[in-house]
């Protein structure tokens, strides 16, 4: 079976994720489409990472369905993936980058001057020679997200991508997302941080004890939350 021109939309129909008898995931319905960053929310436990993992094929629905372009099938080369804390391998920044094109097909001949242009993207080229474990964390993330733009995804996602970073680092890497959502690459996000969400999002995927309880425009959920717990979460009041 041939892979679809696109792995987007997305599209999750039922799913649930069960795990030693804790539903983890209950019966999610949700479509993400190309376009505008998306942004999962929610208390701990209510299901992002999960979700995440479910979409890139990392781990399997206990019931339902996802799609990708419409179709059951894909070879995961259009999707990719930056966690809080990406594994650097055991080479310089630049030869990071340089593996993760060569795992992409990308031709020998054309490497070196795709891994200067990922590393400029991401304001790392002064730092290509460098041992990619002596980076600092926000230096360190930047290169992550290089790795994963160098496979010209449709879709990135991003969990929880500057939980621990500082704010100076937190802006750098923001900036980063912003310019790959301006390139046409779909941000799908999972993040604790409110101000955040509402800096990057147009569009908010609210999850609470493995459902979606609001699935709605940053701007309506920021102003105009439809549930008891969206309203909550927004105040800053705990949500179990």
């Amino acid at each position: 079976m041939r892979p679809p021109a696109s792995d987007l939309p997305l599209v999750m129909t039922g799913v649930g994720v069960e795990r030693r008898g804790v539903r983890i995931l209950d019966g999610i319905d949700l479509a993400l489409a190309p376009g505008a960053p998306s942004c999962l929310v929610g208390p701990n436990g209510a299901g992002k990472t999960t979700l995440i993992r479910i979409a890139m094929g990392l781990d399997r629905p206990t019931a339902g369905q996802v799609t990708w372009g419409g179709n059951a099938y894909t070879d995961g080369r259009r999707q990719a993936l930056v966690s809080q804390r990406p594994v650097m391998l055991r080479r310089s920044a630049a030869a990071n980058v340089a593996y993760a094109l060569a795992a992409s097909g990308v031709a020998r001949a054309l490497r070196a001057r795709r891994t200067c242009e990922m590393l400029a993207r991401v304001g790392l080229s002064d730092l290509a020679r460098r041992p990619a474990r002596r980076l600092s964390g926000g230096e360190q993330q930047r290169l992550a997200l290089a790795r994963a733009l160098a496979r010209e995804p449709d879709i990135l996602f991003l969990d929880e991508p500057t939980a621990n970073l500082d704010p100076a680092a937190t802006k750098a890497v923001e900036e980063i997302i912003r310019m790959a959502a301006r390139s046409g690459v779909k941000i799908v996000l999972a993040t604790h941080d409110l101000g955040q969400a509402r800096r990057l999002a147009q569009e908010i995927v609210f999850l609470v004890r493995g459902r979606v309880a609001e699935h709605t425009s940053s701007e309506i959920f920021f102003t105009a939350p439809k549930s008891a717990e969206a309203a909550a979460f927004v105040r800053g009041d705990l949500v179990i």
